[in-house]
Order: C-alpha cells, then sequence, then structure tokens
C-alpha cells in the first residue's frame, strides 16, 4: 500500500503533480495532513510521520521515504511504464540521478538564500551561486528542449518547481524562462492546483 501524507500548496504539491504526470494517482492514497506555515499559521501534524514533520513523505507498505528527490526516484521506478524515470542499466541513469541530487544539495538552498538576500562565502564556498545554477541549467537546455534531453522526465518537475513557487526567483534567461513555462503548462498542472485548492486544510 502507497501512502503520501500531502499538505495542499507545499512542496509535496510537485509529488502530486508527478501522481497525475504517471497517471498513478488512483493507486496512491493521499492523506491531508497541516503543517506550519510561512505566515504563522498551520501546525505540525501528529497523524504525519515525517521526522520534521515536513511534508512530503511517503509510505510503502509501511517504510517510510523522505524528501522530494527520494520519493520521486523511488516513484519512477516503481512505476517504470510511466517512463519519467531513467532505469537502472539505461546510459543516461547516471545523468537523471544526478539532477536528482543536485537539487536537494544545491539548487533549493541557492535559490532560497538568494530570494532572501543572503550573502556569504561560506555558503558559495559550499553551494556556489545563482550564476553557476543558471550556467548549469542553460548548459542542458541548449542540448534539448528537456534536462534530459529530448524526453521530459520528473527531474525537469523537480527542478522547476522551486521557479513555479518564488516565480521573481527565475533567472532572466530567455531559455530558463521558457523551460519553466513549459512545465508550468502542462496539461496536468491545471489538474494539480484545482486538487490543492479542493484539498487546502484550513490553519
Amino acid at each position: 500500500m502507497l501512502t503520501l501524507y500531502h499538505s495542499p500548496h507545499s512542496r509535496s504539491t510537485r509529488i502530486i503533480g508527478l501522481l497525475h504526470a504517471m497517471g498513478i494517482l488512483d493507486q496512491v492514497t493521499v492523506r491531508i495532513v497541516s503543517i506550519p506555515r510561512q505566515d504563522g499559521t498551520g501546525g505540525r501534524d501528529p497523524l504525519n510521520p515525517h521526522p520534521e514533520g515536513k511534508v512530503p513523505v511517503l509510505v510503502h507498505d509501511g517504510v517510510e521515504i523522505w524528501e522530494s528527490p527520494a520519493i520521486i526516484l523511488y516513484l519512477t521506478d516503481l512505476f517504470p511504464a510511466s517512463e519519467f524515470g531513467v532505469p537502472v542499466g539505461d546510459p543516461q541513469r547516471g545523468r537523471f540521478l544526478s539532477w536528482l541530487s543536485w537539487y536537494g544539495g544545491v539548487v533549493e538552498p541557492v535559490v532560497v538564500f538568494s530570494y532572501m538576500g543572503l550573502q556569504d562565502p561560506v555558503l558559495t564556498a559550499t553551494f556556489r551561486g545563482m550564476p553557476e545554477l543558471i550556467a548549469r541549467i542553460r548548459g542542458a537546455l541548449e542540448q534539448g528542449p528537456w534536462l534530459m534531453g529530448e524526453r521530459l522526465t520528473a527531474a525537469d518537475l523537480l527542478l522547476a518547481s522551486p521557479f513555479l513557487w518564488f516565480k521573481d526567483a527565475t533567472p532572466d534567461d530567455p531559455l530558463i524562462r521558457d523551460w519553466v513555462d513549459r512545465v508550468a503548462n502542462l496539461p496536468w498542472q491545471g489538474a494539480v492546483a484545482d486538487y490543492d485548492t479542493w484539498h487546502m486544510a484550513p490553519a
């Protein structure tokens, strides 16, 4: 049994989007939970098994999987027919894994620090900065419309997600803006927005 713990309009929304994209939303039980919000509303939900009270967390037959890159990899491996992942043995598997890992280790910290105007030599030495992030993404998009070339994968959904939340943080680069716009306008994105609006838990 697969259970996703989700709070509308949060990081777990991108997992709802992936479930829609993969056509497997009906194979996952979604539990709506509350989380602390930046505006002071909400709070930690005792029903949420995430060790830090965050979302998303996926539970498969009693085993918890947390952090979006791990959940994305787990689901795309579990449902390979969706073709949103890259299977073991494929020469491009390593590239796919690298994009997922790079998101958690570099992209989200750099975007958040940049959005907040934080600058520090230690942060730059550890994570680099927006110029390096932009160059990496742009370099991939110069080779094809998506991060993995001609094929849309879950890596695109994950790495574009912070720019869907923080639109002002989207790099002023036509190639990257076009990529973010294409992710934002994928056919199922409207259904994801409707899903979150319908399931928005009261604070």
